[in-house]
């Protein structure tokens, strides 16, 4: 039987340039450096991607001067860094052993790396590993040093490599711009199916105006949720995320007051059978709890937000009344490409999201933009 092997004759290498531009951070508080810096090549399992575009954490810029204070135990990669978390673009170049994914092929790069042979990795639930690394962001303990070591490269750069195991087909529907959005998306995805079956439920999305509580909005109405209870602080954008379905939101600004007694409420007094914390890095552990009160008896409670710190709770409360706190990181390539299915089918309505896009060369106004949009249905990217 002969075995196909991909055309990777040393003309069309030699051919290929041999460097490639990077935006770097070399020390913290100084901006990045778009630098001419070697490209990388494929050998392996390894796909290199030329990049096209990759999304902008809202958050970065507080990672990258806080982050070492904040958390001194999940590392950032060492500088000279490559940041960048969501890129997409098209497959440049495979290796020798890569199947099923061609130059060419349209692409996501899911950023989430680990070792993919313990038991964890081999069970699909790489978050789980003790390797597990995000790719141009941060890792999760020291040992993310050395996957830091085997793919130095997010997003910010022309081409990056990635092993295929993390390399998503995107659909023909999806554009670039729309397709950095998918970390989000999936971040909420993978929260919204902790939840198991929605038919016939109530779910409290905490902090939903922003970029996860959109996703995770979305996403719960998409896959049947009958009632959401929606609780930001702004007004103006819960009206805007009430309007996706007016006759399954309700909206509340925890402004007014407290979240656990309107959800009593609006579900007669019961509570809630679920609810998702989305909110952000410096929100308030006081309305992470008071959300998690609004939860009925045998509900589960996902905190999939960047809330940190420690939440005083009375560990008999969960007890006596059956309730779950489950705590969600990120995603897996087969939830993103179940994500990628419903974007391709219609199920998911990617127009409700408006990209706002900076040129590679303004890297640096770009992450210190991303507060210039409208909350979560603005999606912050750089075009490279």
């Amino acid at each position: 039987m002969t075995v196909p092997v991909h055309d990777q004759s040393p003309s069309a290498t030699d051919r290929a340039p041999r460097t490639m531009r990077a935006a770097r951070l070399h020390q913290v508080g100084d901006p990045m450096v778009i630098e001419e810096i070697e490209r990388p090549t494929a050998t392996g399992t390894d796909v290199i991607v030329e990049v096209r575009a990759c999304g902008m954490v809202p958050n970065l810029a507080n990672v990258l001067a806080n982050w070492e204070t904040w958390y001194p135990h999940e590392p950032l990669p060492p500088r000279p860094a490559i940041f960048g978390l969501d890129p997409v673009g098209v497959v440049a170049e495979v290796g020798e052993q890569v199947i099923g994914i061609k130059p060419g092929d349209r692409v996501y790069v899911n950023p989430s790396r680990s070792c993919g042979a313990c038991h964890a990795c081999t069970s699909g639930r790489p978050q789980s590993c003790d390797y597990w690394t995000f790719a141009g962001y941060f890792g999760f303990n020291q040992k993310s040093l050395e996957m830091f070591e085997r793919y130095p490269h997010g997003g910010f750069c022309e081409f990056m490599k990635a092993p295929q195991a993390s390399i998503v087909k995107i659909s023909d529907n999806l554009d670039f711009r729309q397709a950095t959005r998918l970390g989000y998306l999936g971040t909420a995805y993978g929260a919204v199916k902790k939840l198991g079956p929605l038919a016939g439920k109530t779910l409290i999305v905490n902090g939903a105006s922003g970029t996860l509580g959109v996703g995770i909005t979305m996403l719960a109405l998409a896959l049947g949720i009958s009632r959401i209870l929606a609780v930001a602080r702004g007004i103006p954008l819960l009206e805007r995320l009430k309007a996706l379905a007016p006759n399954r939101i309700e909206t509340f600004s925890n402004l007014s007051g407290s979240t656990a007694e309107w959800v009593a409420s609006r579900t007669d007094g019961l509570g809630a059978d679920f609810m998702i914390d989305a909110l952000g890095a410096v929100a308030s552990l006081d309305d992470f709890k008071d959300a998690m009160l609004g939860v009925r008896r045998g509900g589960k409670i996902v905190n999939v937000g960047g809330t940190a710190g420690e939440l005083g709770l009375d560990v008999k409360w969960l007890m006596d009344e059956s309730r779950e706190i489950v705590g969600s990181a990120w995603f897996t390539s087969a939830e993103s490409m179940e994500l990628v299915d419903m974007i391709r089918h219609g199920v998911i309505d990617m127009s409700i999201l408006t990209p706002k896009a900076w040129p590679f060369e303004q890297i640096n106004e770009a992450i210190n933009g991303v507060t210039s949009g409208e909350g979560g249905f603005t999606s912050y990217l750089v075009e490279i």
